[in-house]
């Protein structure tokens, strides 16, 4: 009975991508996710409750990724998903065919990122510092299996 080939090498740590909060307790500038997006919340509101109903919280918020605007409005007493959000900086190594080569503080490197579009604010610094051959720092936003470079920044602990 004990001999069953049980394969156990391909377990994690078993972290969840979100983990539930009750709705009055969310906060401006916290995340959450709306319509299965995690997003930042640049506005809240409370209504007050009705005869026999519950007091309503209306949120305004940003999906941290595509920058698109969405709303939601939940019973304060309910729970409402928050997304398990990492930042991480990278140094930046070089580019090959729009995807970014990354180097983390452990001397880690990864190539798996693309690089953000050209409109696109930070994209265009990394092109810049990338031409230039300027030393900075990525920082790369995690949440729910998506991965995205949302800052930029002149790394200043270069030993020169």
């Amino acid at each position: 009975m004990a001999d069953e080939n049980y394969d156990f090498g391909g377990a994690d740590a078993g972290a969840s991508a979100t983990y539930p909060m009750q709705c009055s307790a969310l906060r401006k500038g916290g995340f959450v996710m709306i319509k299965n997006r995690p997003c930042k919340i640049v506005e809240m509101s409370t209504s007050k409750t009705g005869k026999h109903g519950h007091a309503k919280v209306h949120l305004v918020a940003l999906d941290i990724f595509t920058g698109k605007k969405l709303e939601d409005i939940c019973p304060s007493t309910h729970n409402m998903e928050v997304p398990n959000v990492k930042r991480k900086d990278y140094q930046l190594i070089g580019m090959d065919d729009d995807f970014l080569s990354l180097m983390d503080d452990t001397g880690e490197t990864r190539d798996d990122l693309k690089c953000p579009s050209e409109e696109d604010g930070v994209g265009k610094e990394v092109r810049d510092a990338i031409d230039n051959e300027t030393d900075i720092l990525v920082t790369v936003l995690s949440a729910c299996g998506e991965e995205c470079v949302i800052a930029t920044k002149v790394n200043t602990a270069v030993d020169k």
